[in-house]
């Protein structure tokens, strides 16, 4: 890589031609946001955030799943009703209404009256927030989302050494929020969306119809991959891995309220551990490779447990194909992620190759063929939330 530094045209830079002893000069920053533009997007940022964080105490505090399941309330019935203090509680509802998210039932207190009581104002939580806060089988479902940011915030001091001393945070110092919500958010996908979309793969299909198949699902978490495959596939055998044990005793919960359990088996290891005596027709990664602070070797072990005609697959965070600056939301989301949970979390066991959320087509490719795979292909699977699939081919 040259390292002469490219100089814009007619700009002095020191050589004949330009002004004795001067020095090369930047280019403007033509494309860049001004003081006022860039003040407004950080205050917006902020309100964004105040935002998010008032979604998290609704959600933890169960006040909104109160507000769709037994109506409208005032800030002393919504207090009672969960076992939580009035006067936060109405601080709250203020602060959702002022925001747009609750709306004031009307009739019960004269707006802008002097004198009028704020603790006997009632109020309801619209359709459409309600299913996005509420509805845990809904595709629009993000309430959880909040959860991983709060999560964050209790690591701040741990990112901040880490950053600095190149260590990391694993999850489990995430804690319930992290885990949940991750599990929470992909739940509804996995639930209604992911037979289908392997099913629009013909041969994958086949595969997964084998009598007595049996299946991996590598880095299963709560079990809702593990747990969707099992009701579409009842033929099929699924062997459910991860690292974090409270996430495997969540997936045993899960098959076995799912009525399940009797073919879905969970275990808390390193699916680089998988020994070549296993043979599997099919494993899958859902959202976990770029955790994987060394994927060639999960990716190997699972290449030799898997027989020459069954069928690997991973899918990761659809982020575009190169760097691009700006980006688009969904990698500006990843970075995100990638930020303050995923590559912290990577970083955590050493070594690590450090991928982070932001696992660009390539890279995978390339821990792919340094695994012994022949080639990878992306499959034909769209509009499955913010998910790419991709097939692995040995």
């Amino acid at each position: 890589m040259s390292t002469t530094p490219q100089v814009p045209v007619g700009v002095p830079d020191g050589r004949p031609g330009g002004p004795p002893g001067s020095l090369p000069s930047p280019a403007p920053a033509d494309s860049g946001p001004g003081v006022d533009e860039f003040a407004e997007r950080l205050f917006a940022s902020s309100l964004g955030a105040i935002e998010v964080f008032g979604v998290y105490l609704g959600d933890r505090l169960g006040w909104y799943r109160s507000l769709a399941t037994d109506g409208p309330a005032t800030s002393s019935e919504l207090a009672a009703r969960t076992g939580t203090q009035e006067r936060y509680a109405r601080e709250w509802l203020e602060g959702q209404a002022v925001a747009g998210i609750l709306a004031v039932v009307p009739g019960r207190v004269p707006s802008g009256v002097p004198g009028d009581d704020a603790s006997a104002r009632r109020y309801a939580l619209p359709p459409g927030p309600a299913e996005v806060l509420t509805d845990e089988h809904s595709l629009a479902y993000l309430g959880p989302l909040p959860r991983l940011f709060a999560a964050v915030g209790r690591t701040f001091d741990e990112l901040l050494d880490a950053y600095r001393d190149g260590g990391g945070v694993s999850w489990g110092r995430l804690g319930a929020d992290a885990r949940e919500a991750q599990a929470d958010l992909n739940r509804p996908w996995f639930e209604h969306e992911l037979a289908g979309a392997l099913g629009q793969v013909p041969d994958l299909h086949a595969i997964l119809s084998r009598p007595a198949a049996r299946v991996a699902d590598v880095g299963c978490g709560a079990g809702w991959s593990t747990v969707a495959l099992a009701r579409a596939y009842p033929q099929a055998r699924f062997d459910g891995y991860d690292v974090d044990a409270p996430s495997v005793d969540m997936a045993r919960a899960n098959a076995e309220a799912a009525g399940v359990a009797d073919r879905v088996t969970f275990r808390v290891a390193d699916a680089a551990t998988l020994t070549d005596s296993i043979a599997l027709d099919a494993a899958f990664a859902f959202e976990c490779t770029h955790d994987m602070p060394r994927p060639v070797e999960v990716l190997s072990a699972v290449r030799r447990a898997v027989v020459p005609d069954g069928a690997v697959v991973v899918m990761d965070e659809a982020v575009a194909e190169t760097f691009t600056a700006p980006g688009d939301e969904v990698d500006r989301l990843m970075y995100g992620f990638s930020q303050f949970v995923c590559l912290p979390d990577g970083l955590s066991s050493s070594p690590s190759v450090g991928t982070g959320t932001v696992m660009r087509p390539a890279t995978l490719e390339r821990y792919a063929l340094d695994a012994g795979f022949e080639r990878v292909e992306v499959l034909p699977i769209e509009g499955f939330s913010l998910f790419r699939f991709y097939r692995l081919h040995h």
